[in-house]
């Protein structure tokens, strides 16, 4: 296909490109500005109970011909790879190195989940033999398996708008779970949404797929958002976003008739913890990558390692100066939005009114672009200050000097629920180490040691969660293929003749 792309400026809803009374503008980076149509309410109804009726096939269909849809809309991903990498990188401003490797992740997560269902392993399928000579009462025969729990909504995310939105991880496990998808686009880049948009419409197409099996609502208001979270026929949410936003519909959520899980990644830290003999060895070395993994798609991501914390002395005094000289020779980039660079500022001019920090380096960077900025604090300020505590997303760092190990372990209780927590270690780090690991373990869903946690792996083993604030379920993963649970439910059958029972059981 050719890289030349222009939106239509609609919404997809059950196989239909569907225009609106109002409309809003797209912002881009680069290249021109477009129209699209803002969802409203009855939008969302057409669009779920269209899914409710695709759920009817859909949610019971084989394993293999959902597999089939999944690689076909990667395909389709891949043959408009030019025009998605044109408009994402005009609507984002992040280079096009960035999309097009997100846009292979994308596609990599489809297939990913493609296999995993095929396999069957998720199905969990469980079975305990009738014993009708048991006493005192005879024993029933039971057997269990995982089922799709039907209309799922997803909002894309600023961030990453390719594999976190419109066909990104949580569209992909919900389908590969055989939930229908309702997605609410994020405004940050419309276009985007609404080409990939295509190309899965083109695999429905392909593939005979019922056309309520995915829709795509754009917005720039509350309204479909909410409309989406409290319509009766959806039964469960993937969210990733800002605590604020996140917290709002989380509340909606619960506070329906038929309250629904939400599932919704809000916001993290994720503290480094720089351990003596590595601090010794190779502080410059760990500082300098600090930095890099800070200013790393402008400090964009969900995974930024905004905190360090190491023990004061000299050894702290080489870090934080390697850190900051790395720092130092970022160059202004543009933000996603010219809001998210507005809240960046926002965030790092509360920290410093705060008055118990000190900055090391202060940006000056104006509009839509932001630079790195580097606070200093102490042990016994960090404790004593908790607004410290809240994330920033965006290129900023806060360097935690603790008097002594113990104050080291009290930073660690004090810190909310985090993604990922790192130790960088050396062997004679291990005592402190292991002293930390069962706080780090309530602490985060992913600990890494001597790396930094930018890049997530999407595999079967990946954790990409954690105790709130990082997540509002601490028991489930938005990354890998265990996300696919977040979306099925345990269904057991007892004494039902084999004719009755789901095919996936049947075949056990």
């Amino acid at each position: 296909m050719s890289e030349n792309f222009e939106p239509r400026g609609k919404h997809l809803i059950a196989g239909e490109w569907v225009g609106g009374d109002k409309t809003f503008s797209s912002d881009p980076v680069a290249g021109p500005a477009h129209q699209f149509a803002v969802g409203t309410s009855a939008d969302v109804d057409r669009a779920a109970k269209a899914a409710e009726d695709a759920f009817w096939t859909y949610g019971y269909s084989r394993r293999a011909d959902r597999a089939a849809f999944l690689n076909a809309i990667a395909d389709e991903i891949e043959a408009r790879a030019e025009a998605i990498t044109q408009i994402a990188t005009q609507e984002s401003g992040l280079p096009e190195a960035r999309i097009n490797g997100e846009r292979a992740r994308t596609t990599g997560q489809l297939r990913l989940f493609a296999s995993h269902i095929e396999k069957g392993d998720y199905l969990d399928r469980r079975h305990d033999p009738a014993d009708p000579e048991r006493k005192p009462a005879p024993k029933p025969d039971l057997k269990l398996i995982q089922l799709p729990i039907g209309p799922v909504g997803v909002f894309g995310a600023s961030n990453f708008p390719l594999a976190f939105s419109t066909a990104g991880g949580d569209t992909a496990s919900a389908l590969a779970a055989g939930c229908p998808v309702i997605v609410k686009g994020h405004p940050a880049h419309p276009g985007t949404g609404e080409i990939v948009a295509e190309a899965i419409a083109a695999a429905i197409e392909k593939t005979g797929q019922h056309p309520g099996v995915f829709s795509l609502i754009q917005s720039n208001t509350n309204e479909a958002g909410e409309a989406i979270v409290t319509h009766e026929l959806v039964k469960a949410v993937g969210f990733t976003g800002s605590l604020g936003g996140g917290r709002a519909l989380f509340n909606l959520a619960q506070n329906r008739p038929e309250p629904i899980p939400f599932f919704g990644e809000l916001g993290s830290i994720n503290p480094q913890f720089v351990l003596p003999a590595a601090l010794a060895a190779r502080g410059a070395k760990i500082g300098e990558g600090w930095a890099g993994s800070l200013v790393m798609g402008v400090g964009q991501f969900c995974t930024n390692p905004g905190v360090a914390i190491a023990l004061e002395g000299s050894d702290a005094d080489v870090f934080a100066g390697a850190a900051q000289a790395e720092l130092e020779k970022a160059v202004e980039q543009p933000m996603l939005t010219a809001g998210i660079a507005d809240a960046y500022r926002r965030g790092r001019d509360r920290l410093s009114g705060l008055g118990c920090a000190r900055a090391r380096l202060a940006s000056k960077a104006e509009g839509r672009n932001a630079g790195p900025d580097l606070l200093e604090t102490t042990g016994e300020d960090w404790l004593a200050n908790p607004d410290m505590h809240n994330e920033v997303f965006g290129p900023l760092g806060i360097f935690v000097r603790a008097k002594d190990e113990e104050q080291m372990r009290a930073i660690a209780r004090g810190i909310e629920g985090q993604l990922t927590c790192t130790l960088h270690m050396d062997d004679a780090d291990t005592a402190l180490a292991a002293s930390l690991m069962p706080i780090l373990q309530r602490k985060a869903g992913r600990l890494l040691a001597n790396g930094f946690p930018t890049g997530v792996e999407v595999s079967d083993a990946m954790m990409h969660g954690g105790p709130y604030p990082a997540s509002t379920n601490a028991s489930t993963t938005s990354v890998g293929t265990l996300a696919i649970r977040r979306f099925l439910r345990p269904v057991a059958f007892q004494n039902l003749p084999e004719a009755l029972l789901p095919a996936d059981l049947v075949q056990s």
